[in-house]
């Protein structure tokens, strides 16, 4: 398997959610369904949740530890990093999607053989430009600035103050539809949103 056989993968799970009327309502669902899916499309790897990097046998410094979703067999290792804002606080959830890519990065060089960072949203200001601010963290997601080189932390006093992204990437964001509710006395809606899967 490739990671563009992943990212593949990733992308046909969600048309099938959709057309299986998957609700996905957070990121741990994403995170579940996506797995269970992915373990009916690659039967021959293991797919794994929250694996610790020291599973695999790294021990130097990462950016995290936990990998969301780990597909693996004797000879691959591939990881997944998600992330599904519902809660705006778009400046520090744009700068964690950099920090997935770095994660991956880091990962890749070390002995995996690539992964994936995937972002689903429906708040449509993760993605869309008109009148939103397009500088800084805001561009790479907002207006397709390739994110590549010193990313600096737009809150200083949460997390690392800046990343390095040795690759370059850029968000392409795909339409989907998730089904969605606010409580269990309300009907299911499908809702527009939108995701980008970035291959590394």
């Amino acid at each position: 398997m490739t990671t563009q056989d992943l990212s593949i993968y990733i992308s046909d799970f969600f048309s099938y959610a959709d057309r299986q009327k998957i609700e996905l309502y957070n990121e741990y669902s994403l995170q579940h369904e996506l797995g269970i899916f992915l373990r009916n499309q690659c039967p021959n790897y293991s797919v794994q949740f929250e694996r610790n990097t020291n599973f695999f046998g790294i021990n130097t410094a990462t950016v995290k530890q936990e990998i969301d979703i780990a597909v693996f067999d004797k000879n691959e290792k591939f990881a997944i990093e998600l992330k599904f804002p519902r809660n705006r606080a778009y400046p520090r959830r744009m700068f964690q999607f950099v920090e997935d890519i770095c994660f991956i990065e880091r990962l890749k060089n070390i002995g995996f053989t690539g992964g994936c960072a995937v972002s689903l949203v429906y708040d449509m200001n993760f993605c869309t430009k008109q009148g939103l601010k397009t500088k800084g963290i805001y561009g790479y997601f907002r207006n397709k600035k390739p994110i590549t080189g010193v990313i600096n932390n737009p809150l200083q006093n949460n997390g690392p103050i800046q990343l390095v992204v040795n690759g370059s990437y850029k968000a392409i964001w795909s339409p989907t539809d998730i089904l969605l509710r606010n409580n269990v006395a309300d009907p299911i809606t499908s809702v527009p949103a939108k995701y980008y899967i970035i291959e590394i």
